[in-house]
């Protein structure tokens, strides 16, 4: 016996977080909820402690992540879902736009093309075709 934790089970933090799922070797590890006293909460894969994998982040503004997640944040491709109705899909890196991605606003126009940290570089259209009138 390891005496590392393994299967299923609840762990509450110092900080109140709290994470219900799986274990492997004393680390989260397989499916899993990690719950932040702010209202935060992730819910999706987990890979040596760290949110890795498929997953959901949702804020309690109404603010919502779908996609994938590394080293705890989201990294590779997914959706940004805002309050309003206002979306981003495509890559993201390190939580930022970053890569090929279209932006809708909640109005309707869409900024599509090559995003770098969380910045518009690549071409786009406003609502009349115009490419610089939003």
């Amino acid at each position: 016996m390891t005496g590392k934790r393994n299967g299923s089970g609840t762990e509450t933090y110092s900080d109140g977080r709290e994470y219900v799922g799986e274990w492997r070797d004393g680390k989260r590890n397989g499916q899993g909820t990690l719950s932040w006293l702010s209202g935060q909460k992730y819910v999706g894969e987990f890979k040596d402690d760290l949110q890795s994998g498929q997953g959901t982040l949702t804020w309690p503004n109404g603010r919502k992540y779908v996609g994938e997640f590394k080293n705890d944040k989201p990294n590779g491709r997914g959706t940004y879902s805002f309050p309003g109705g206002a979306q981003y899909v495509g890559e993201i890196k390190d939580g930022f736009y970053d890569g090929q991605g279209t932006y809708t606003s909640a109005e309707g126009w869409t900024q599509s093309g090559l995003w770098e940290r969380g910045k518009f570089v690549g071409a786009n259209s406003g609502p009349t075709g115009d490419p610089h009138q939003y």
